[in-house]
């Protein structure tokens, strides 16, 4: 329930005593206890406050900055709620006050002081429990998007979204670590972040930590060149990582390299596997992929579950475009869907920022989402050839003069070897496929893939022949 007062801004009127509008969104928030979640209910719901009611608008306010983010999504049954008890159309506005926080929290801490709640009344425990959300702070370093309500499932990521829904459940029980791996744009901060969300709500005594591989090396560099005292300093960044029950490291093949830095990840990740703390990484290699990376480091990455998320097909590319669309009632017809999703195969955050710019250009424009107009907004054209790593292989033999048999041999000579390089650097480039998967393709190792992709990748930024030769293939394959 909402509490039984309200707090009144300098700038607006008090209806308190007029219009009873605190018991109208006690009402409202009674019929909401049926249709929001409970881990939503309890930790952000129960302490709205009405405000004030002016023009059919109720102003509500939380004293959680999360709250407002968070409930946005229940936007439509908080209305639903107002409206039936009102028995008429109204709207509503919720803001974080923070003079009401101040007030919330003082209320907070004299009920604490009164009575501990027993652990022995399921509902006071669930109450409890939900308190203990307050450890979603901003260190905890999530975006509230990415949770997995929103994470559109296919044949790509079916087992990665299983295993990170596990893991989630039951944190440092089975599967840890989990290293989830896989091109860039393809969700897999996403489904970490998506973990981090799902523990802080439903287990919220637990601590969790979510930080950008290059946001480690930084803050290990700073402890290091600082003048003062660098072993208190060491201590406390240490602690930092170490003193949590979840750990998410994302983008771990940047350690690549950092001596210091793959030192400091080796013991934090000793600290907390030894002490039945979770890690979950994501790279967009295999550990074995990763160059420098020491044999001890690499171990302990593969010695729980290693899960690849790959390109979406064009079925889950249509369902991710669904469901941007329904989230923001937009009607798009099937054939603009079908533009989309053929343009747009191999990253997932590129099919998102096609939706946003043609979304976004209709609404300035007042234009219908044809395919003609999609088309001029996004400079594509209709293609029904779905890329594959035989159609790449295919064009790049046909431009050297050989064959796709003569990649898939055991020939050395600089006239097979040279174009299966780039074989390798374009499906990796415009698939997104995993080393392995380009291996399997070739018949060859996997651990020469790497070789070849960085090879071509190096030489592209000096040699014009190559670049020219790779934008011409490309332009063949109508990309």
């Amino acid at each position: 329930m909402s509490l039984g007062f309200s707090i009144t801004n300098k700038d607006k009127v008090d209806y308190t005593g007029s219009v009873d509008f605190v018991m109208l969104w006690a009402e409202a928030s009674a019929l909401l206890r049926n249709v929001i979640p409970d881990n939503v209910y309890y930790s952000w719901l129960t302490a709205v406050a009405a405000n004030s009611f002016e023009h059919n608008k109720f102003y509500l306010v939380t004293p959680h900055q999360f709250a407002v983010a968070l409930l946005k999504a229940n936007h439509k049954e908080i209305k639903e709620a107002l409206c039936k008890v009102c028995g008429k159309d109204v709207d509503f506005e919720l803001n974080f006050d923070a003079e009401y926080a101040k007030k919330y929290n003082e209320i907070q801490k004299k009920e604490a002081s009164k009575q501990r709640p027993s652990l022995e009344d399921p509902v006071k425990k669930e109450q409890a429990m939900a308190e203990g959300t307050a450890q979603m702070r901003p260190e905890v370093n999530l975006n509230l998007k990415y949770k997995f309500e929103n994470f559109v499932v296919g044949e790509n990521s079916r087992m990665a979204y299983a295993v990170a829904t596990a893991v989630a459940q039951k944190p440092a029980q089975k599967y840890n670590p989990l290293f989830i791996y896989g091109a860039s744009g393809l969700g897999k901060t996403h489904l970490m972040q998506a973990i981090g969300h799902h523990i802080l709500f439903n287990k919220p005594k637990l601590r969790v930590k979510y930080v950008k591989t290059e946001e480690y090396i930084n803050e290990v560099i700073s402890s290091i060149q600082k003048g003062g005292d660098r072993v208190s300093r060491m201590d406390k960044f240490r602690q930092k990582f170490r003193n949590v029950d979840v750990l998410l490291i994302d983008d771990i093949q940047f350690i690549e390299s950092k001596e210091r830095t793959m030192e400091e990840i080796f013991h934090t990740f000793e600290s907390l596997h030894n002490n039945g703390k979770q890690i979950v990484i994501t790279s967009d290699r295999l550990p074995k992929d990763i160059p420098t990376l020491p044999d001890r480091l690499r171990t302990r990455f593969e010695m729980g579950i290693m899960v690849e998320l790959t390109p979406p097909e064009f079925e889950t590319r249509i369902a991710i475009l669904r469901n941007l669309a329904e989230k923001d009632g937009l009607h798009i017809p099937c054939d603009v869907y079908d533009l989309i999703a053929k343009s747009y195969k191999n990253n997932v955050r590129e099919l998102e920022g096609a939706y946003n710019r043609i979304s976004a250009f209709a609404e300035i424009d007042g234009a219908e989402l044809s395919v003609e107009y999609v088309k001029k907004v996004l400079n594509c054209s209709e293609d029904s050839d779905e890329l594959t790593m035989e159609s790449i292989a295919q064009a790049i033999a046909q431009y050297y003069g050989v064959t796709v048999e003569d990649f898939l041999s055991p020939a050395r000579s600089q006239k097979i070897s040279a174009p299966r390089h780039i074989v390798v650097y374009l499906i990796r480039e415009l698939l997104g496929a995993s080393f392995e998967s380009i291996a399997g393709f070739l018949h060859k190792k996997h651990t020469t893939m790497l070789y070849s992709y960085e090879k071509v990748r190096d030489e592209m930024k000096t040699n014009r022949d190559l670049q020219h030769g790779v934008e011409e293939i490309k332009g063949n394959l109508g990309v």
